[in-house]
Order: C-alpha cells, then structure tokens, then sequence
C-alpha cells in the first residue's frame, strides 16, 4: 500500500533579484578544516618603464563552501568541461607557453 503513495516533491523556487554577475579570468585557493575558500579575481598585466613586467591579481568575489558544496562545484565543472570539450577540443590553459612561475607580492605593496 505504501508503494500506491504520492512522492512528496520539494518545488525550487531560484531568486535572482540579489544576484551580481562578475568576470574572472584566475582564481586563488585556501583551505581551512571545514571550508574551501575561492578567491575570484582578474589577473592585469602591467609594464612600466625600467621595471620588470609585473602581474596584478585584483580579487573581485570571494567564495566561501563546505567541502560537500566544494566537491559538487568539482563534479559540475567536471562534466561541462568534459562536455564543452567533447564539442570543441581540449581547452589549452595556457597554450604555446610553458607555464611561469608568479611570485606574489606582499598585500598592499606598491608599484614605483
């Protein structure tokens, strides 16, 4: 008889009134016992004269998840890029270029 039942079904209902939308073209990542933290951000290159060529990253969102939100996030990214992928080629990260280290400088250090 219990299998004669309706399903109970949870009807989602997404707000998007609050929802900012954002650009990132690099990402920071920390970890503490319970929390992933993604920092979002524009990676902005500048070349001033008689100064070595110098990579600015401008944080612009910070996320913050459990690991459980953090490992759905993975699993998602993980099908749409394999996805994306499957129509358009493997996505080269940083293509014709041998990847180069950053050092990153103290915050709110200063140029010139």
């Amino acid at each position: 008889m219990a299998e004669n039942q309706p399903q109970n079904q949870v009807q989602l209902r997404i707000d998007e009134s609050k929802m900012q939308t954002t650009y990132a073209n690099t990402i920071r990542t920390s970890v503490t016992q319970d929390e992933v933290v993604l920092d979002l951000g524009l990676n902005l290159p500048q070349q001033l004269p008689g100064q070595q060529p110098m990579l600015t990253f401008a944080v612009g969102s910070r996320v913050v998840m459990n690991w459980a939100g953090a490992k759905r996030l993975a699993i998602s990214l993980g099908q749409l890029i394999r996805q994306y992928e499957e129509r358009n080629g493997e996505i080269q990260i940083m293509p014709n270029q041998a990847q180069q280290r950053v050092q990153e400088a103290p915050a709110g250090a200063e140029n010139g």
